[in-house]
């Protein structure tokens, strides 16, 4: 298996401020391969300022390691790029990506003196057909890679390729990003049409966890995933080419409770999965000697078959979940909003609630990213994973050990149980209280007082309307504690 490493919470030693500058994450990049054994890092454009000099940056500054360790062979670097259709302007940057692509090989190949391909994949977010697939594909095979035999000008005695150099690679593997319901249930037939008219040696597929959580609930969103799993396995056997997927797993066990710590249980829990991508708050927030033995324990761990499981039934309690979930989050929109503003950014970012990108919402409410929104919730002691359980019975929970891995549900709500305070309920309404009280009973918990005790300071600032400097230092005092701001 391999890892992989995105966003989230405290700041590493390499940095100088409190948002990660471009120069900054060049070095991150670096610290990854080096220090905790990343085999991949993934270099986000979408919504984010990054540096396009990445691979030229990281061959000039780290020559001794990249001898070592060639870029594109030994460890990878895979660019998300932004989707045209969910992202209209930052889409417009895609051309500037593509032909960096390019430009990275030929650094490369000055650095290494041979033909080399650093950069040979790349993510396309909010994937929901095959045609945006083959579009971006093709847009490079055919456009970009494509223009080496024109000519500047009709009778120009050279061709690009002889301007410019060799436009390589000649063609790039393109990584499915799947984030919404439909998608995640569609994802083997999206695939499946993607890689028929193709030759390839194997196929990544990324499979979100946190935004389908964002807009669907915890719960709905392992159920679906699984699903989806399970529909990849089958598709690999009557295609015959090898699927790896991705899982886009976060810290906080809203967001699949991925730590140091867990390692073993999250293999077990998503044994076919390939590669798992590492929040900040994973890399930063634990003792470096540990993390290091975790990225190995992942690295060298061995792929299994998936999960099996009740589609049927998983789909139908997956739904229940969703109407659930979604019916609680209007009356909790003025309290996520009255503290999202102070929860402090890690990266830089266009904007962050869906202005200049697409923004994450459920119906025609719009929240903020995954980690605000999961950190508004941790910071008044309401665990987001408490939303849309209150609907469960007998039945469903029996569903549920069936078909979601049950040792791992149980784990990630006593893992966010730990940072619930009874004096959220004063916040909320009577029947929203019975709701979040009838949830609580699932699992027993034990509480962290002094995690209760910063929280309840934030509810009663948010009860008098103070926020000042001080809120947002309560508000990273309680992240502190969990080791995950969102």
């Amino acid at each position: 298996m391999s890892t992989q490493h995105p966003d989230n919470a405290q700041m590493p030693p390499f940095t100088t401020g409190e948002v990660f500058s471009g120069e900054e994450e060049i070095v991150e990049a670096f610290y990854a391969y080096k220090e905790l054994g990343c085999q991949e890092q993934m270099w986000d454009w979408e919504g984010k300022e990054v540096d396009p000099l990445v691979v030229e940056k990281l061959l000039g500054r780290y020559e001794e390691f990249f001898r070592i360790n060639p870029l594109g062979k030994k460890v990878y670097l895979t660019p998300r790029v932004p989707n045209p259709f969910v992202e209209p302007l930052d889409g417009a940057r895609l051309p500037q990506i593509l032909h960096n692509i390019v430009y990275s090989s030929l650094i490369a190949k000055a650095f290494y003196g041979e033909e080399v391909t650093p950069v040979f994949e790349i993510i396309l977010p909010m994937t929901t057909s095959v045609e945006e697939l083959n579009r971006l594909e093709g847009y490079y095979r055919n456009i970009v890679a494509g223009q080496e035999d024109m000519r500047a000008f009709p009778g120009d005695t050279l061709t690009l390729r002889d301007w410019l150099g060799q436009f390589s690679p000649r063609q790039i593997m393109v990584i499915p990003l799947f984030e919404d319901k439909d998608s995640l249930l569609n994802c083997d037939k999206i695939v499946e049409e993607y890689i028929r008219d193709k030759k390839l040696d194997y196929q990544r597929v990324f499979l979100g966890r946190s935004d389908p959580a964002l807009n669907y609930s915890t719960l709905a969103s392992v159920l679906f995933l699984n699903v989806a799993l399970q529909r990849l396995y089958r598709l690999q056997k009557r295609s015959k080419i090898p699927i790896f997927p991705i899982l886009g797993v976060g810290s906080a066990p809203f967001r699949g409770n991925f730590k140091p710590t867990n390692v073993e249980s999250m293999l077990r829990g998503y044994a076919f999965c390939h590669t798992f991508t590492l929040q900040s708050s994973f890399k930063y927030d634990w003792p470096e000697e540990i993390v290091r033995k975790a990225v190995r324990k992942i690295n060298l761990a061995k792929r299994r078959d998936p999960l099996v499981v009740d589609e049927e039934k998983s789909i139908e309690l997956g739904e229940k979940a969703v109407k659930a979930y979604q019916a609680q989050i209007p009356e909790l929109v003025p309290l996520i909003e009255a503290v999202a503003p102070f929860v402090p950014r890690r990266r830089l970012r266009k904007l962050h609630f869906g202005l200049f990108g697409y923004a994450r919402g459920v119906n025609n409410i719009k929240l903020p990213r995954a980690i605000g929104f999961c950190a508004s919730l941790y910071s008044i002691g309401l665990p987001p994973e408490l939303l849309g359980l209150h609907c469960l019975n007998k039945e469903d929970l029996a569903i549920i050990r069936e078909n979601y891995p049950w040792d791992n549900f149980i784990e990630d709500l006593r893992d966010a149980l730990v940072f619930f305070n009874p004096k959220v309920l004063s916040l909320l309404s009577p029947k929203m209280r019975d709701e979040i009280n009838e949830a609580l009973k699932i699992v027993d918990f034990q509480i962290n007082e002094q995690h209760k005790e910063i929280t309840s300071q934030i509810i009663e600032r948010i009860k008098n309307g103070r926020k000042d400097e001080e809120f947002t230092d309560l508000i990273v005092k309680a992240a502190h504690i969990r080791r995950f701001l969102g």
